[in-house]
């Protein structure tokens, strides 16, 4: 007697990520050619499940969605194990499970990042045979090396920044540019170094606005013309407007100096992924419809030293990967003069 056809369900939870249709195909399209699996797609994430909210996913419709931002299943922010006054921490547990086997589903495949990953280990801990795909453009899902999305909105700063160096050298003006990060600095530290900036604020190094104000006195006093500094949200956690905005009126009022904000802002999560994210989604979709076939659930597949790889969910959860006071490029960036708000060169 033959083998039963496999049922899997897709979902992507959390914020909009460049990629997400890229992995979406990567798990559906390696199901059906390589595993002979039956797809469904989940729509807006874990309300999808709430609410039986489904679409059969087929070669055709998965065709020509690996260039699209965004994700073709939608998503939502709803978190099922969060705890509503007035209502049974269980009951949404309970009826994902429910809907789960009254869909026939044999596997599920969460796209998402930490909330996500969370959530899918609590429900791998319930029982569903559960398989984690890490994206965010934060790029701080504990273990794994990089999360798709994360170029692209490297990218996108990148490009910004360039841009705002030829209008702060005709201007004269300090310019300072807000990226995206909640608390990690990732984005930050990159784009700052590739795009040339003379001060990067990231969460993970503690700043002194008066060393960031003797920088760019510093500068000012060399006859540099114009600096750019770049900003991590998550580095000022009780400003009440933006982190960009803050720091750029305190430069202002320390210094004298003209100064300007712009913050990027949904722009960096949006459009069309990277030829480098099209590439690392394909092959984490691709990977955990293998791990699916191999039946190793209650992981969430990894890069790891540029080889794919898994890792138990029950280490993802909660976890935060954030950049280290020793990262390799924090190093690079001191001994060429950047400046990070503890120290001025």
């Amino acid at each position: 007697m033959a083998n039963a056809k496999m049922r899997i369900g897709i979902l992507s939870a959390g914020g909009d990520c460049p990629g997400i249709n890229a992995a979406i195909r990567g798990v559906g399209k390696t199901a059906i050619v390589e595993y002979e699996m039956d797809v469904l797609g989940i729509v807006n994430g874990f309300s999808g499940l709430l609410e039986k909210d489904t679409i059969e996913l087929n070669e055709q419709i998965l065709s020509g969605i690996l260039t699209l931002g965004g994700t073709i299943l939608g998503t939502s922010r709803l978190k099922p194990y969060k705890v509503v006054e007035g209502e049974d921490p269980a009951a949404k547990p309970e009826l994902i499970k429910k809907n789960y086997r009254e869909m026939g589903l044999d596997a599920l495949v969460c796209i998402g990042g930490n909330g996500t990953q969370k959530t899918a280990n609590l429900l791998s801990k319930e029982g569903l045979n559960v398989i984690g795909v890490p994206k965010t453009i934060d790029n701080d899902v504990w273990g794994t090396d990089v999360t798709f999305g994360f170029d692209t909105a490297v990218y996108i700063a990148t490009d910004a920044i360039d841009r705002l160096h030829t209008t702060a050298n005709s201007h004269k003006r300090v310019m300072v540019i807000e990226v995206m990060g909640h608390q990690a600095g990732w984005i930050g530290l990159y784009s700052g170094i590739a795009g040339g900036g003379d001060v990067i604020l990231i969460p993970e190094i503690p700043y002194s606005l008066d060393t960031v104000a003797e920088c760019l006195m510093e500068r000012s006093r060399k006859k540099k013309p114009y600096s750019i500094v770049v900003v991590a949200e998550g580095i000022e956690k009780m400003a009440k407007k933006s982190a960009g905005a803050f720091i750029a009126k305190q430069i202002r009022k320390i210094t004298g100096l003209e100064t300007r904000e712009t913050i990027l802002g949904y722009i960096q999560r949006g459009g069309s992924p990277t030829p480098a994210d099209r590439i690392l989604a394909t092959r984490f979709g691709a990977s955990a419809a293998r791990l699916i076939h191999e039946q190793n659930f209650g992981t969430m597949v990894a890069l790891k030293g540029g080889v794919i790889t898994s890792v138990p969910l029950d280490e993802v959860g909660g976890k935060i990967r954030l950049i280290q006071p020793d990262n390799p490029l924090v190093e690079k960036g001191r001994h060429m003069g950047v400046c990070f708000g503890d120290c001025c060169l």
